[in-house]
């Protein structure tokens, strides 16, 4: 099949198809033309790789884990590698987490000013003559 006979069977641009296959996440055969061609297969990898960036992995990670995929296998580095990978996720949720709550912060002196946190408020100081 072609590019964009794979891109309408999985949903995914061409664009994204030709980055898979320069990260090495997906392979094509070329025509004499130049042209890619991909197998039936291909279709279930590409909805493999997006089902694996939709868990948050970054493609360096995914093409690290596709020859455990393709042998039928996980290794003990392949579970250190989800395993470090959702740790940096949670620290991500952390940090966003902590981010919503200075928000919340500023949303509620915004609602309710007061002049510590607002000089247009503060009362002005008259100076001595």
């Amino acid at each position: 099949m072609r590019i964009g006979d794979l891109a309408a069977a999985t949903g995914v641009s061409v664009r994204s198809l030709r980055y898979y296959e320069e990260q090495g996440l997906l392979t094509a055969v070329r025509t004499a033309g130049g042209q890619r061609t991909y197998t039936e297969s291909s279709v279930d990898r590409v909805r493999l790789v997006q089902q694996l960036f939709a868990a948050g992995l970054p493609s360096r990670t995914v093409v690290q884990l596709l020859p455990c995929v393709d042998a039928g296998r996980a290794t003990p580095e392949t579970f250190a590698l989800l395993v470090a990978e959702r740790d940096r996720i949670t620290a991500q949720l952390a940090e966003l987490e902590a981010a919503r709550a200075r928000l919340d912060e500023v949303i509620a002196i915004t609602e309710h000013p007061t002049p510590e946190h607002c000089p247009a408020l503060r009362t002005p100081q008259t100076t001595a003559a």
